[in-house]
């Protein structure tokens, strides 16, 4: 089961998502912020998106503030979920 960070209403009702994805074990730490069919990804150890397409830039900025504001509780549950290769 994904591990999913829990996103203030506007968030949810404009269809975003932020979580840890399940069989990820192969790949660098990281938290998906998924909305529809967009997925980006973005690195746990260095908080860099790990690709270029989707465009980063069409996450909103308060999206990206709470993803910080939630950091170490992301990082917390990766290592939980994938404690061979953590954060």
């Amino acid at each position: 089961m994904p591990i999913a960070l829990r996103l203030p209403k506007t968030f949810r009702v404009a269809g975003w998502k932020v979580k840890i994805q399940e069989k990820e074990t192969t790949e660098p730490p990281h938290v998906s912020i998924v909305r529809g069919t967009q997925k980006w990804r973005l690195g746990l150890r260095d908080r860099r998106f790990m690709d270029r397409s989707p465009d980063p830039a069409l996450i909103p900025k308060e999206l990206l503030a709470e993803i910080d504001g939630n950091w170490n509780w992301l990082c917390k549950g990766w290592n939980r979920k994938y404690p061979k290769n953590p954060v």
